[in-house]
């Protein structure tokens, strides 16, 4: 039996009903939203609940009163009657451990739950697929035998699927640790995947991630540098409490964008690069023209257009109309371009309906700007050191991590990256590649990817070939097993058609401007107040399989972090 900490006030005004209960306790009693307490209800069951909100009252009758008593605003008097105060808890009712639903008695006991009470009442004791999500800690004010530290699992069918999937992880940058959240949790997923000793038990699983910031993702399979010794000692237990494997990602590839001498496009040192790929963990990525150029409408994924105007003149060019048919290289392709955009021209409407110039020239400065004298866009000259992203995407294998690194490259290109990739994925999924009968794909493959809102914001244009994709995994890509795990600074910028199909939601610390958006109305108003301040390794979790909001913490990267310059 926990701690007697008060007992149920059911008023006129606020009574008890099926969802929420309120109770008295002592004005010093230290209580923390997301607390969890129980009541003894009829026939032997017992009730529990969550804090949600916690309000202190007096018996003084209006704000004019408390002024007047102290000598009309004297803050040196002492008041001669003593005001009689309380605090009252709001609490939403979790389950009944009897599946009784009817409201709590008034005057019943108000206990903090323990340990396994506290695993029962959140929906943590029954996970079959256990992947964990964090930790949490509860009745901080209490004595530390009554203190409650319990690891929190998230059921892996509820995070990657078949049962749910997708993840949106929002919050402030650089105080909401987005990225290092995401990494946390496709660590203990490939942690399980990779101590499964039933191969039906736990499918296989790849990881596809997009390194945006710097050199953030480029060092996953080194092992973190802490500050001191410290630091080491307290991250480490964190990770032997999680059930986690102290050491970073296994299985990790990674591919920069090919960089010269004279145009380096990655933030990480050329030493670094070269011994990576030395080593055989590494590639450059480039695109070449006959096996690229039918994704050259990602390049145009930004741009509104209406008339379909652009589309009309990809449709022209990868049909291998007028002279495209023809072409070796990239040169050649945008001297091509070039020829039909000069006055008086008339070969871009050759057999199809007739493009202005104009129209021709747009075409031209848009595809100019991210083909023209960059080394990216040439032919693979050396197989062991230059790859395309689809052949190594085309070939990924269970537990494998492949990062695509986009951080150095313009706006523009890293759409382009981006969108090559995740249509390659997804054509792997759907079995594009089935002829090959010496490789079977992973049967899920967890794409990461930070500012989200590049690539799916709710004001993107329709028409965006990225957005449509994206649209499509949020909706079919959880049967196909594709699995998004997206993160931003603000939720409400993402396309709702994304958002809503996402089965979790993990909180950062968010400010109070995007807390006001409909996004967030059906979060108690108190967690909306906790969430502008939550601290670094702090989040507010939302899955299907727990009962309500969770407020969890989660160690410090095991991987290597690059100091800031």
């Amino acid at each position: 039996m926990g701690k007697t900490i008060g007992k149920v006030l059911a008023t006129e005004k606020n009574p008890s009903t099926m969802e929420e209960f309120y109770f008295w306790t002592n004005p010093q009693l230290v209580l923390n939203p997301f607390d969890v307490v129980k009541v003894d209800h009829i026939n032997d069951s017992t009730t529990y609940g969550v804090v949600e909100e916690i309000s202190h009252i007096t018996d003084t009758a209006n704000f004019l009163s408390d002024y007047i008593s102290n000598d009309f605003g004297d803050v040196s008097v002492q008041p001669i009657t003593h005001r009689i105060g309380m605090n009252y808890v709001k609490a939403r009712i979790l389950g009944n451990t009897k599946g009784i639903y009817i409201p709590v008695l008034n005057s019943r006991p108000v206990c903090i739950a323990e340990r396994g009470e506290v695993r029962d009442a959140l929906g943590l004791a029954n996970i079959q697929h256990p992947v964990p999500c964090g930790y949490l800690e509860m009745y901080q004010g209490a004595s530390e035998e009554e203190q409650v530290k319990l690891r929190v699992d998230v059921d892996a069918r509820f995070l990657i699927g078949p049962e749910g999937a997708h993840l949106n992880i929002s919050g402030i940058s650089g105080l909401a640790a987005k990225t290092s959240y995401a990494m946390f949790l496709l660590k203990g997923i490939q942690d399980k995947c990779l101590a499964a000793e039933d191969p039906e038990d736990d499918e296989d699983v790849a990881f596809v991630l997009f390194n945006v910031k710097g050199r953030d993702l480029l060092a996953i399979d080194e092992p973190n540098e802490f500050a001191n010794e410290e630091e080491r000692r307290e991250t480490l237990e964190l990770y032997k409490y999680l059930e986690m494997s102290p050491t970073p990602f296994k299985n990790v590839h990674y591919y920069y964008p090919y960089s010269t001498k004279n145009c380096w496009n990655t933030y990480l040192d050329k030493e670094a690069v070269d011994h990576n790929i030395s080593t055989n963990k590494a590639h450059m990525y480039k695109y070449e023209y006959k096996m690229d150029k039918e994704n050259l409408d990602l390049m145009f994924a930004s741009l509104d257009d209406p008339t379909q105007t652009m589309d009309s003149i990809l449709s022209y060019i990868i049909s291998g109309r007028g002279n495209f048919g023809h072409l070796e290289s990239w040169t050649e392709f945008l001297d091509e371009v070039h020829k039909c955009g000069e006055a008086g021209s008339s070969r871009g409407g050759q057999g199809s309906q007739e493009i202005t110039v104009q129209s021709w020239r747009k075409f031209e400065r848009i595809v100019k700007k991210s083909i023209y004298r960059n080394n990216m866009f040439d032919d693979i000259h050396d197989s062991s050191n230059e790859i395309r992203i689809r052949e190594a995407l085309g070939r990924i294998k269970k537990n494998e991590v492949h990062v695509i690194d986009i951080a150095k490259l313009n706006d523009d290109m890293q759409c382009f990256v981006f969108g090559d990739a995740v249509r390659a994925i997804y054509d792997l999924q759907l079995g594009q590649y089935s002829s090959d009968d010496d490789y079977t794909p992973p049967s899920k493959i967890v794409i990461f990817i930070d500012e989200l809102n590049k690539y799916a914001s709710s004001d993107a244009p329709k028409s965006s070939p990225i957005l449509r994709q994206v649209l499509d995994i949020a909706e079919r890509g959880r049967s196909l097993g594709v699995v998004l795990f997206g993160a931003e600074q603000f939720k409400s910028a993402i396309h709702q058609r994304v958002t809503g199909n996402c089965s979790t939601f993990a909180y950062g610390r968010t400010n109070s401007i995007e807390l006001s958006k409909s996004d967030y109305r059906f979060i108690p108003s108190v967690y909306k107040s906790m969430m502008s301040r939550l601290k670094q390794g702090e989040y507010i979790i939302q899955n299907p399989v727990f009962s309500s909001l969770l407020n969890v913490k989660f160690p410090k990267p095991i991987y290597k972090q690059f100091k800031s310059k």
